[in-house]
């Protein structure tokens, strides 16, 4: 079983700048509706029909949840389910605030 690759907040967001990533974000629906990372898919068990038809499975992923911890879980599926490159964020959703990284309110 390959281990799930962990990824600073930094290089996550200089991955998906330079559009060689895709950025999915775990969070449960509230948190996600209140604030994100700008171009983030919200992944859930509703989604991942639709994110695995959208997504090409060379391209790499990077999984974010609140603090970099229930990303590695999910990573890890997401390499079972076939896909090449998964990163888990360390530091999450908190992590990304903190450095001040591009997100989307909605209030």
């Amino acid at each position: 079983m390959e281990e799930v690759q962990r990824i600073s907040v930094k290089e996550a967001h200089q991955m998906q700048s330079a559009q060689q990533a895709k950025l999915v974000d775990i969070r449960d629906i509230q948190a996600f509706t209140l604030a994100h990372p700008v171009d983030a898919f919200h992944l859930t068990n509703e989604s991942i029909v639709e994110f695995m038809n959208l997504a090409e499975f060379d391209e790499p992923v990077l999984v974010m949840c609140y603090h970099g911890i229930s990303s590695v879980g999910a990573a890890q599926y997401l390499i079972n389910q076939g896909f090449e490159q998964v990163y888990s964020v360390d530091g999450g959703f908190e992590a990304w605030q903190r450095q001040q990284l591009p997100i989307e309110v909605h209030e």
